[in-house]
Parts: structure tokens; C-alpha cells; sequence
């Protein structure tokens, strides 16, 4: 079950709506979060059941080392170190997700390096396993500093499985959420939440239905492995990715954060309009905004941050992106993104230092193409399918060649409106160049104008809003059904 689903929207959204409002209704306040609770883990394994048993250990040995790491909860105080306890802690963690998603990964690397012949056979990556836990991972630290002041057990279980964010984020501070959880205000039916929580999630659905599963169709065609390309389909390809990615995973987070605002509950906003940005530093402060304040918070302060010499700044700075990259997935094309992206921050910083600039469209379109470039390797399978969609970007003898095999058009979002049969009468290259590129020019259109977070809280509930709204959602819904996407990008990951 995904957010873009019909048994998510009609079926399981407004029960679960239903029946916990009706229990705080009749105040079994305790008694609504924990049918929360029971939603949310029934949300986690509608997939599978597998691991879910994994999910609720994990909550409790994080819980209760936790709670030993507290001084807000004395009756658990540990008698040892704490930060021993804390380190191993982590560590505990840190192997479980290693485990299952980077054991295979170092096998297949000794394996390669040793000519031996190890192997672990296949392991399944349990959904949802990296968000879950950096989440606890925030937790223990946040619990050793003495910021997490609140321990009941049935209201953290609800802030790790809470389902709008358990798949693929935004990653939480318990700080932040608890508060929430505990509060009376969000007991009760509140209009205006709804109207915003349905309004971000229909521009959400739209996003991801109508314009990421549409560029996921010439992606996918354009990073098959052995793929050949010319200027027009590198450009297509990659600009492809590059806005698939961003509708696919921010739509996952309006979503989300609609889902969750229908129970009263704020998540952190996760994305401010990223292609936007005039600089790399700028990027990062607008995309996946949790990871970044993750990585800013446990990884690169903890390793000096900032605060040391130009030189050990610069590793931190490389050595937090790259890490950021392999948490991303066991492949080394994530490393070399992380890398790519570790060292446009570098020298940003010497940039800055310099004192040098320049004019702000230019800024703006050194850090879109590089930013575009290093998604090819995020997306790509090798680095020999990369750089085939990267020299295909300055190939500009091609550009009076024949273009590449026509794209299909049955698989998109748009199918059966008759805009495809109309692409029958150009010719066959012509008419997937045409069509990717009216798409690409519109997704540049709707990422300079408002972002869903601003579209949603700017002014007020109007008539006008209303009718967007239900447009969106009726325009959504109908490509929903007709849909053939099953998953969200980010849940990969």
C-alpha cells in the first residue's frame, strides 16, 4: 500500500481517521494512540509481516537505552558510562542497517578484491530501515544530552511508526514530535487541518501521478543499461531523473506531511524549492531538509564541524557527503555522488573565502547543471552508463543526427486522453523528443513559482484554493487508478 493508491485514499486513510477521532471522542485517549500504533504497523506490513518483529525490537531496545541514557528518567539510570553505553548503543543499530543493507555490498567488494568466492545469499532490505533508524539513532543521542525529556513508551512507539512518515521520512527529532504527541489540542477534529492537510496532499498526489511517474517512463528508457544516446536524449534523460526524483520524493513528503496534519500533527517540512538554489550550500539547505539537518547535527559537528582548521574542515565536509551518499545505498556510484557533492562544498567554502561571486541567473545555472549532472550518477547502474549519458550532453555534432528509437507514450500518466494519439502523426523521435521536452519546460514552470508548503499556508481557506484543490485531486485520482506505479523512489533507499 502507497500513498498514491486507491486503498490507501478511499479505504484505509479514512478509517483510520475515523476511528481514532472516535475514540478520543469518548476519551480513550490512550486507547487512540495505540489503534494508531496498530494502523501504522499494519501500514508497515501490508508488504510483508517479515520484519516487523525487527521494527518493534528495535523500539524497544532503543526505548529503553534511552530512557537509561536520560537524566529526565532516573527510575532507568545506568550505573556505568553512559557514553560507553551510548557508543554501543549506536553501534547496535549501526550494524543491524548494516547488515541488511551494506553485508552483500562488502562481500561482493572482497570478493572482487580477493578473487574468493564469500557469499551471504540474498537479504531482503526490511522497508523503511534507514529513516527508522537514524530516527532512534537522533533519539539515544538527543536522550544523552538530556534534550529528550518525555518517556512514555506508547507515544514514542507512536513517533517512530507514526505510517505518514515510517517508509521514507522526513527523518524526526523526538524533540520536535513528542510535545505533539502528548498535547490535547490534537485530540479533536480541527477544520482547518483538514482543509490543509487535503489541499498539500492533493498537490502531492498530482506531483507524483501526473508529473514524476510521466518523467519516470523516458528516465527509466534513458538509464537502461547499454543505452546509446545523443545530445537530445542525454538531456532528456538526465533532466528526466532530475525532476522525476525531486516530484516522486517531494510528492511522497506532501503527502506525508497532509496524511499527518488530517491527525493534527505537524512534520517538519522536507523541501524548499531545491532547484532554486543559487549555490551547493544554498541546495542542501533546500533539499531533503531532515537529512541534511541529520547529517549536520550527528555527523559533520561531532567530527569538528566547522570549528578547526580549513584543512580538517574540508575532510569533514567530505567525509559527512560521503557518508551521506553510502547511506543513500550500497553501491559506489552513491559514494561517487557523495564525493561529487563533498567537494562542490569545498569549494564553495574556498569561493566564499575568496570573496568572489556572481550575478545571481548565472549562479542559479551552474549549481542546476551540476547538480543534474551528479544525478546521472545516482541514477546510473555503472559508471560506464554514466559517462555515456554525460558525453552524450556536450555531443553537439549529433544534434543534426537522427534521434534516438521513439519513447512509448502508453505508459504515461496522461494514457487514453487522446495527447497521444496526437504524438502519432510526428515522427517517431521526434515525437518522444517533443513531448519530454513540453514536460521538462514545465516542470522548470512549477519549480519557479510556490512551493506546495506556501501554496498551502499562504492566505487563507478561499473558495478559489478550494477549487484548485479538488481539481488537482479529481485530475490525480483519475491517473491513479489508471496508474502502473508501485513505489515511491526514496523507498529504495
Amino acid at each position: 500500500m502507497i500513498f498514491s493508491s486507491t486503498k490507501f485514499i478511499l479505504l484505509y486513510l479514512p478509517i483510520v481517521f475515523a476511528v481514532y477521532f472516535l475514540l478520543n471522542r469518548y476519551r480513550l485517549v490512550s486507547a487512540g494512540k495505540l489503534w494508531l500504533v496498530a494502523a501504522s504497523l499494519f501500514f508497515y506490513g501490508y508488504w510483508s509481516t517479515d520484519y516487523i518483529p525487527l521494527l518493534l525490537a528495535s523500539i524497544t531496545f532503543n526505548f529503553v537505552v534511552g530512557c537509561a541514557l536520560s537524566p529526565h528518567a532516573p527510575r532507568f539510570r545506568i550505573q556505568s558510562s553512559r557514553k560507553l553505553v551510548l557508543g554501543l548503543s549506536i553501534a547496535a543499530n549501526l550494524i543491524l542497517l548494516g547488515y541488511f543493507k551494506y553485508a552483500n555490498f562488502f562481500i561482493d567488494n572482497l570478493n572482487a578484491v580477493s578473487s574468493s568466492a564469500y557469499s551471504l545469499g540474498e537479504i531482503a532490505l526490511p522497508l523503511g530501515i534507514s529513516f527508522y533508524t537514524f530516527t532512534q539513532i537522533a533519539f539515544l543521542v538527543d536522550s544523552y544530552r538530556g534534550e529528550a525529556k518525555e518517556y512514555d513508551f506508547v507515544n514514542y512507539a507512536l513517533f517512530v511508526t507514526f505510517f505518514p512518515h515510517l517508509i521514507a521520512g522526513p527523518i524526526l527529532h523526538h524533540k520536535e514530535m513528542m510535545g505533539q504527541f502528548q498535547s490535547k489540542w490534537t485530540l479533536a477534529i480541527r477544520y482547518r487541518h483538514i482543509w490543509m492537510g487535503l489541499f498539500i496532499f492533493s498537490i502531492g498526489l498530482f506531483k507524483k501521478v501526473m508529473i514524476a511517474d510521466t518523467f519516470a517512463v523516458w528516465a527509466d528508457a534513458g538509464f537502461a543499461s547499454g543505452a546509446s544516446h545523443d545530445f537530445f536524449s542525454s538531456w532528456a534523460t538526465s533532466l528526466s531523473y532530475t525532476f522525476q526524483l525531486y516530484f516522486d520524493f517531494s510528492g511522497y513528503c506532501d503527502m506525508a506531511i497532509g496524511a499527518a496534519l488530517l491527525f493534527n500533527i505537524w512534520l517538519p517540512i522536507n523541501f524548499n524549492s531545491p532547484y532554486k538554489a543559487l549555490d551547493i550550500q544554498d541546495f542542501w539547505r533546500r533539499w531533503h531538509m531532515t537529512l541534511s539537518r541529520y547529517l549536520r547535527d550527528y555527523l559533520y559537528i561531532p567530527l569538528g564541524g566547522n570549528r578547526c582548521s580549513s584543512a580538517r574542515v574540508y575532510f569533514n565536509l567530505m567525509a559527512t557527503f560521503v557518508l551521506g551518499g553510502l547511506w543513500h545505498g550500497a553501491s559506489w556510484m552513491f559514494v561517487i555522488w557523495g564525493a561529487l557533492h563533498g567537494g562542490a562544498l569545498v569549494i564553495h567554502r574556498l569561493w566564499k573565502q575568496l570573496g568572489l561571486s556572481m550575478p545571481n541567473p548565472v549562479a542559479w545555472l551552474v549549481t542546476f547543471l551540476f547538480i543534474n549532472v551528479t544525478w546521472v550518477f545516482f541514477r546510473a547502474t555503472s559508471v560506464a552508463d554514466a559517462m555515456t549519458i554525460l558525453k552524450g550532453l556536450v555531443d553537439f555534432k549529433s544534434i543534426s543526427a537522427t534521434p534516438v528509437a521513439s519513447i512509448p507514450t502508453a505508459d504515461l500518466a496522461w494514457a487514453g486522453t487522446g495527447a497521444d494519439a496526437l504524438l502519432a502523426h510526428l515522427p517517431s523521435g521526434l515525437a518522444a523528443h517533443v513531448v519530454s521536452y513540453v514536460m521538462i519546460a514545465v516542470a522548470f514552470v512549477v519549480c519557479a513559482n510556490r512551493n506546495s508548503f506556501e501554496l498551502t499556508t499562504q492566505g487563507s481557506a478561499t473558495v478559489q484554493k478550494t477549487m484548485w484543490m479538488a481539481v488537482l485531486f479529481a485530475i490525480a485520482m483519475y491517473s491513479t487508478v489508471h496508474s502502473t506505479s508501485t513505489v515511491f523512489l526514496y523507498f529504495n533507499f
